[in-house]
């Protein structure tokens, strides 16, 4: 029969392994440390290291863990939803980002040359390009401090067991996701805005000049103009992530007077 060691109670496993639900939770919804790019090894150490580190910092109350199995798993998957709507405010401004790649990547011509990646299929290359940007951005502005510092403030405002679902959370939700797809635009206006004009530009030659192969034309145009756009227009891509990730850190703050 299994024995825990003499330095650890039950108790203290217990919360252990609460901690550990409500970390599992917001690091799986994160897509630099839980994606689906990093294998399930490094993912499972990260949340077990994490754990770890955080357990003796976190101050918990006294709290009554349940005798039976039912209301434990209630409590641990409690703990689970808390991180991932933690997480999911970071999901959310990634998706975006993604969702931004998507649409550049169809408009400049990339959409028949995606990558094939064995975890995740097929990538849209633009898609992964400006991932990997947010990505090295939300590691330059150390925002992935601000959530290890949320996850240990939030046993000081949402105790053990402490999540519920309300409609004040519902909403924050479904105006968190909408998001997404204004945040793309925004990302993506620039090349959408100069590949239109191109397809103006384009689409008078082809009237002009009917002996004029436009689609073979087309092509490298809509590429060069493309990558042109995107250099200049890197500056405005990257302050737009900065207050993005600025309204995120907002946005904890107010999920936590949502649960709380």
């Amino acid at each position: 029969m299994f024995q825990l060691p003499p330095f650890l109670s039950a108790d203290t496993f217990t919360l252990f392994t609460l901690v550990l639900g409500r970390l599992a939770g917001m690091f799986s919804a994160l897509p630099l440390f839980g994606g689906e790019r990093v294998p399930m090894r490094i993912r499972v150490v990260v949340i077990f290291a994490m754990t770890m580190v955080l357990f003796p910092i976190i101050k918990l109350k006294a709290v009554s863990v349940p005798g039976d199995i039912i209301s434990l798993s209630l409590v641990v998957f409690g703990e689970v939803m808390i991180g991932v709507t933690l997480g999911l405010v970071t999901k959310a401004v990634f998706g975006a980002v993604e969702f931004c790649g998507q649409i550049v990547g169809m408009q400049i011509g990339f959409s028949m040359s995606s990558l094939f990646d064995p975890t995740l299929g097929q990538v849209q290359l633009m898609s992964l390009f400006q991932t990997l940007l947010a990505m090295l951005l939300f590691l330059t502005l150390g925002v992935h401090h601000d959530f290890i510092r949320a996850i240990v403030q939030s046993y000081a405002v949402l105790p053990v067991g402490g999540w519920h679902m309300n409609g004040s959370l519902i909403a924050f939700l479904v105006t968190t996701t909408s998001g997404i797809f204004v945040l793309g635009i925004k990302l993506a206006a620039p090349v959408m805005v100069a590949l239109l004009a191109t397809t103006v530009v384009l689409g008078v030659m082809a009237r002009s000049f009917p002996q004029m192969n436009i689609f073979m034309v087309s092509m490298p145009v809509n590429i060069g103009i493309g990558f042109i756009v995107l250099g200049m227009s890197l500056v405005v891509f990257m302050r737009t992530l900065e207050n993005s990730f600025g309204v995120m850190l907002q946005q904890i703050k107010m999920l936590f007077g949502i649960l709380s």
